[in-house]
């Protein structure tokens, strides 16, 4: 039984950074219909620049709490990653809303690479050690082991989740958003900014994936310019096996993406005597994923497209 919560705890630690990133794909998607491929190198620039963040604190108040550090290193990285990705909105994907689907396809294939290379200039391509500013002890729950870095994690990808949940469904700007979403030109004609309402939704998805990089880097102790790429990869699996383009179902498709990446690893790595271990646990989330999408295309929840952010 200690060993199922652990892999379930484990699960969920994961599950809630996929379910951050999946978001910001998602929520992109729903107003514009457009995958963003650069959205993990998003991820990648918040960790460094949570990272560069993190070594002033250090250096300047080596006194702070570990808590009041990272978050002091999140509240820097989201104007970084929002900046990124206004940018990337403004410059690369503007001008190709009404443009062939591969075309923006390629083009943010073409910004992955391009932010890579920037941060490989900036902060060199090896990987580089996250300071460790939380206490390391772990916390013993119910048999299983967590640290107060990945219960700091829990909670802002729980408030993080909820918060903005309340947003597309009890403001204004929600409103806007899902109006938007329905069809840009009517909602335009009820006098709602479209523009303002597609950079809006990039910045957003920005300080979600800010909040997961700084994290990431916490929980792994480590961060460099191609970390984006498989969290990415599996942040997108996410938003599609949940439902693409609706904002339940990327939490929901990261959650159980990170409990199945867990389990798959606990118990058929031990199965199989290690030979489909960790090593292999992207195998266990793509196979649900191919079963999930043969038998239902559109995601788990991919019919309450009224819900679309």
């Amino acid at each position: 039984m200690e060993t199922f919560i652990q892999q379930i705890l484990n699960g969920l630690i994961l599950g809630s950074m996929y379910a951050l990133i999946a978001l910001g794909y998602t929520m992109v998607y729903g107003v514009l219909n457009l995958i963003n491929f650069a959205h993990g190198d998003v991820l990648m620039i918040g960790a460094m620049a949570g990272l560069s963040i993190l070594n002033i604190v250090n250096g300047v108040a080596p006194e702070l709490p570990g808590i009041v550090k990272l978050i002091i290193a999140i509240l820097g990285a989201i104007p970084v990653c929002v900046i990124v990705n206004v940018i990337i909105e403004r410059v690369a994907y503007r001008r190709l809303r009404n443009a062939p689907r591969l075309a923006p396809l390629i083009t943010a294939i073409g910004i992955s690479i391009l932010l890579q290379t920037f941060a490989m200039m900036i902060w060199g391509r090896n990987p580089l050690p996250f300071p460790q500013v939380m206490p390391e002890q772990p916390i013993n729950v119910f048999g299983a082991f967590i640290t107060s870095t990945q219960i700091m994690l829990l909670v802002l990808a729980a408030l993080a989740m909820a918060g903005l949940a309340l947003l597309v469904e009890k403001t204004k700007i929600g409103r806007a958003m899902r109006a938007t979403a329905e069809n840009p030109r009517v909602a335009s004609l009820m006098g709602i900014d479209a523009n303002r309402i597609i950079v809006l939704t990039f910045a957003i998805g920005a300080a979600l994936a800010a909040v997961a990089g700084v994290m990431w880097g916490a929980n792994y102790s480590s961060a460099q310019f191609a970390m984006g790429f498989v969290p990415g990869l599996k942040a997108f699996s996410a938003a599609v096996l949940g439902g693409i383009g609706n904002i339940y179902g990327a939490m929901l498709g990261g959650i159980l993406l990170g409990i199945i990446e867990s389990l798959g690893a606990g118990y058929i790595g031990d199965w199989t005597g290690g030979f489909l271990g960790s090593h292999y646990q992207d195998i266990f989330a793509f196979i649900v994923l191919i079963i999930v999408l043969t038998l239902r295309p559109s995601g788990i929840m991919g019919e309450r497209v009224a819900d679309r952010a």
